[in-house]
């Protein structure tokens, strides 16, 4: 079990990572998680792409509430999700993320996604009915449940989580405490700027998880009906003036 830490100048292979993730797991069963931890640490110097390692670290991490290192090895899992174009997985480990730390901002990673995703190069995607996940708190097809009947959900059960929206050319995520809405972060913008982006997709899926910790407030609101109604009507009055612009044009030509 020692021969890891003993000798960690010899070169981390895949037969020697299968070695170091059987002895990080006996550390664990023999309460020992602090010698699991330092030769994850170790082993992780020598192969820092290691998703198997990094893996475990994450779950050891998050039995033993180091929810700071956990949240830390998600991001690093993100990156290597998304270079093996696993973008599910990538998803969730930047959600688990922010849930274990609430602080930490998701939207370089959702815009990482994005464009490793190449959407620009998807006109010919597949629009069949999407596949929605059964192995979270709520979850459905923006086709079929619009985001406002989203928020409501969570609103009247005064949840606090995140929302994560995906379609084809936008990925954002929602912050609620207690059922109100507190941030939002889309296409590399957060805030009153993201949640604009996100109150007019109608499209793709959408997931929601619990926290356990609250998450920093932002956008503060009364409720989230009068902030809905609010956006769009900020919106709706830039179009019309967009289009009163247009019409002068035309008119002057």
């Amino acid at each position: 079990m020692s021969l890891a830490i003993a000798e960690p100048q010899i070169p981390v292979t895949e037969t020697t990572i299968e070695s170091v993730l059987l002895d990080a797991d006996l550390f664990v069963k023999y309460s020992s998680p602090e010698k699991a931890f330092e030769l994850l640490r170790q082993s992780l110097e020598r192969s820092p792409r290691s998703i198997g390692l990094r893996e475990k670290m994450r779950d050891i991490c998050v039995r033993q509430k180091n929810l700071n290192e956990a949240a830390k090895q998600c991001l690093a899992l993100v990156s290597l999700y998304i270079a093996r174009e696993d973008f599910d997985l990538a998803y969730d480990r930047l959600q688990e993320a922010k849930l274990l730390d609430p602080r930490i901002s998701v939207a370089p990673g959702l815009e990482a996604i994005r464009r490793a995703r190449r959407p620009d190069f998807a006109v010919d995607r597949d629009r069949s009915p999407q596949e929605v996940r059964t192995d979270v708190t709520f979850a459905g097809s923006l086709a079929y449940v619009s985001i406002f009947d989203a928020v409501q959900v969570i609103e009247s059960a005064k949840m606090t989580g995140l929302l994560i929206i995906k379609s084809d050319l936008h990925m954002g995520s929602v912050s609620f405490n207690e059922g109100k809405i507190v941030d939002a972060e889309c296409n590399g913008a957060n805030g009153h700027m993201a949640f604009r982006d996100i109150i007019e997709i109608n499209s793709g899926t959408f997931e929601f998880n619990v926290s356990e910790k609250e998450f920093p407030i932002i956008i503060a609101v009364s409720s989230n009906t009068n902030f809905l109604l609010d956006v769009l009507t900020e919106l709706d009055n830039e179009r019309a003036e967009k289009q009163g612009l247009r019409n002068m044009g035309d008119e002057m030509i």
